[in-house]
């Protein structure tokens, strides 16, 4: 998908090597999943997604989705559609009870920082293939019932 390869070029930009987070389509298929596309005149311009991650603990609890693949494409930045994409991600995850939202990002990315931090995600400690990589940051959010 186009926008995924150009995400991916933006953490080769910012780090000097591609997110090797093991991600396999398929998670983001419901009921476990969800993936929207944002389109601007009909080209896609924004990208998310989240997936299930009921365990292990202590990096997630039942009823935990994890965001992945936020984008947008720098031609429609500053339009607001990154918070549109992650209000749907949390609609669609709420809507399959999912619990908590959960997601990585990292210190090179200060807009994603400001957008989860505004958007009520607070700082947790980092998880997975994260764990220890001292340029990742990581936030989660709980949703309503």
């Amino acid at each position: 998908m186009k926008l995924i390869d150009e995400v991916q070029q933006v953490y080769v930009e910012r780090y000097g090597e591609q997110d090797v987070t093991p991600v396999d389509p398929a998670e983001f298929a419901p009921p476990l999943g969800h993936f929207v596309v944002g389109y601007l005149d009909g080209v896609p311009v924004a990208c998310g997604g989240w997936r299930a991650q009921d365990g292990p603990a202590p990096d997630h609890e039942p009823g935990d989705a994890e965001i992945k693949r936020m984008y947008v494409s720098s031609s429609a930045r500053g339009r607001g559609l990154a918070r549109q994409v992650l209000a749907e991600l949390e609609h669609a995850a709420r809507l399959a009870g999912r619990r908590r939202l959960v997601l990585e990002t990292g210190i090179r990315q200060p807009e994603a920082i400001s957008l989860y931090r505004s958007s009520g995600y607070e700082q947790i400690r980092n998880f997975g293939v994260y764990r220890d990589h001292p340029e990742s940051v990581c936030f989660a959010k709980s949703l309503p019932s």
